[in-house]
């Protein structure tokens, strides 16, 4: 097959794959809504389709292009979104058995598949020889495996953030104890919760067509799981940093020339960096450490969007 075939394939199948993704958001917002079992079921079937449709586009765009497919931001975020499914489908629905936050997650992917069809879209092609080398594989590979574990560990601080909005609410109608959120100095109460409580906040789905609860989990529990996440993505970001500085040596004689993606990179390390830095040595939790990790993801898109459409630099080819 030729490489304009397969170009073909993975344009086809990014099509598909982003049609599939939509329709598990959809089906995941409806579950919510409306706590049928079989919705739940059918967003995890359309995120397992959508996710191997993701898989064929990336492999296509890569016999396509007779290199790895991670050359430009089209391709990054292709391979972006695909470990952002997987991850999602066996970290939370498999391993966690959450099956309420598919919608955020969903959307997300949907947004940043949209943009890359619609903003940075180019046909398969060569590289620039300043890309041809083995560090690009390291380096690309390791930022797009940490994008995608930061950015499912900010989604969950959003979805943090919505519960302990409404178990505030909850608490101030005198329906329910007040959370007692994490700071210095301050305990966390998580193992004090009521049972009854816990139970109301774990997803149920019994043999019977429909649920009797589908709620989000407790704000705790989101806010144990978004710092999970982001624990994990950080030492890889950091890895890709790294070895970004390496290429750089390689690639144009120096090992940091404070590029704007360079330094927009370095800007959300550091703003990660505290964040963890909070939450292991001072004990924030719950909205103080949400907020800082919102203002890590603002800094990553900055990274990733602005610095590629609007900001001139090294990375340009990027696009």
């Amino acid at each position: 097959m030729s490489p304009g075939a397969f170009n073909d394939w993975s344009n086809a199948s990014f099509n598909a794959a982003l049609f599939a993704y939509l329709g598990a958001m959809v089906a995941s917002f409806a579950f919510l809504a409306f706590r049928a079992r079989a919705l739940s079921w059918t967003a995890t079937g359309f995120g397992v389709l959508a996710a191997v449709a993701n898989l064929g586009a990336v492999v296509t765009r890569g016999l396509a292009a007779e290199r790895f497919p991670w050359g430009n931001m089209y391709e990054y975020s292709m391979a972006m979104t695909l470990l952002v499914a997987v991850a999602y489908l066996v970290g939370v629905e498999l391993v966690g058995r959450i099956r309420t936050l598919g919608g955020p997650v969903w959307a997300f992917v949907v947004v940043t598949l949209a943009i890359a069809q619609l903003v940075f879209y180019v046909p398969a092609g060569p590289l620039l020889p300043a890309l041809n080398s083995y560090w690009r594989q390291i380096h690309v590979t390791s930022m797009i495996a940490a994008s995608s574990l930061l950015g499912i560990g900010c989604v969950l601080t959003i979805a943090y953030l919505v519960k302990e909005a409404a178990e505030r609410r909850t608490a101030a109608r005198g329906a329910a104890p007040p959370p007692i959120m994490g700071g210095a100095g301050s305990v966390v109460e998580e193992d004090l919760t009521p049972d009854l409580e816990a139970a109301e906040d774990e997803v149920v789905l019994e043999a019977g067509p429909r649920a009797p609860r589908a709620r989000m989990p407790s704000a705790a529990t989101l806010d144990r799981m978004a710092y999970r996440f982001i624990a994990f993505g950080f030492p890889i970001w950091t890895f890709g940093v790294i070895s970004g500085a390496i290429w750089a040596q390689e690639a144009w004689g120096r090992y940091w020339g404070w590029d704007p993606k360079e330094t927009w990179s370095f800007i959300t390390w550091v703003i990660f960096a505290g964040y963890l830095h909070a939450r292991a040595t001072t004990g924030w939790k719950g909205r103080r450490a949400a907020v800082l990790a919102l203002v890590g993801f603002a800094s990553l898109l900055v990274t990733y969007y602005a610095v590629n459409l609007w900001i001139a630099g090294l990375h340009s080819y990027a696009t």
